[in-house]
């Protein structure tokens, strides 16, 4: 487990987060969807080149180690969607790259991860182990580690979500926000403190089978935490004693909704049968949450 004090993103972070994103990314929609007739506003990440966010924090951690070192080699450790935002983000930014993902990992998304001029590994049967060992990794090959969540830029280039979703949707009174290490929910809720929209409510989605930040809020270590299969793969594990995203979640005190299983399966469902959208568990996590 890292357990490194990582401080929150300065605005200088967030700025040239924005920058970056805004020159390599075009920004993706917030439309309206039907959730068992009920209207439900909704940010298109799966129009992204790699069919996630995680694309934005990829963007702004590589530009940022590019700064402070031109030989741009980066490595980083992912249950898919991550890795995926940090292949594509070296292939546009001119960066060497190394992934490594749990032996576990879609299967789908190490194709797509093979498809990219980078070095894919693939080590353990969680994200942990995988983490474990890409950060070993990068202490002996002396290059950046880029976590998922536990990095100033990676959550600043998530907080461009939220930031594009007020422009889009000003009328926005409460985000449900599926969360895995918290890199999502921690750059929103910088974007809203930034904005002076704290009027908006926030309130934090986790599969009920593995649901690392909410017990990590309630005291427990990670080595005290269990995790079961999840349909939401992305969301799975993950989490650091003493995480930056923790100490953020923690001090905004947002609710937390633990949906379980079944409730995440019919949510994937509703989408494909009411909106002709396949979404993964992980998205539908927050619907599962919005409809149950």
């Amino acid at each position: 487990m890292m357990n490194t004090t990582v401080s929150p993103p300065t605005e200088q972070q967030l700025e040239a987060a924005r920058r970056v994103i805004g020159d390599h990314l075009v920004p993706t929609p917030t439309v309206t969807l039907s959730l068992r007739g009920r209207p439900v506003l909704t940010k298109m990440e799966l129009f992204q080149p790699t069919g996630a966010f995680k694309i934005r924090g990829a963007l702004a951690a590589i530009d940022a180690a590019l700064q402070s070192d031109p030989t741009g080699a980066v490595i980083a450790s992912s249950a898919g969607n991550h890795g995926l935002g940090i292949a594509h983000a070296a292939m546009l930014l001119g960066a060497r790259a190394t992934v490594v993902v749990p032996e576990t990992a879609s299967a789908a998304k190490v194709k797509k991860l093979r498809s990219y001029d980078i070095e894919l590994i693939q080590h353990g049967n969680s994200y942990d182990d995988a983490q474990a060992f890409a950060l070993a990794l990068a202490s002996e090959r002396s290059i950046r580690f880029l976590s998922p969540f536990n990095d100033p830029d990676v959550v600043a280039g998530q907080s461009t979500v939220f930031e594009e979703m007020l422009y889009q949707a000003p009328e926005l009174e409460h985000l449900v926000v599926s969360v895995g290490g918290g890199g999502l929910i921690s750059g929103s809720l910088i974007a809203r403190e930034a904005h002076a929209r704290t009027d908006i409510q926030v309130t934090a989605v986790q599969p009920k089978n593995s649901s690392a930040l909410y017990f990590a809020l309630q005291g427990m270590t990670m080595a005290e935490i269990t995790h079961l299969p999840t349909i939401a793969d992305g969301l799975a594990g993950g989490g650091d004693d003493g995480a930056m995203t923790n100490a953020i979640v923690a001090h905004h005190q947002i609710p937390f909704v633990l949906v379980p299983e079944e409730e995440i399966r019919s949510a994937v469902r509703e989408c494909v049968e009411q909106n002709g959208l396949v979404m993964e568990g992980s998205a539908t996590a927050s619907y599962a949450a919005i409809t149950n």
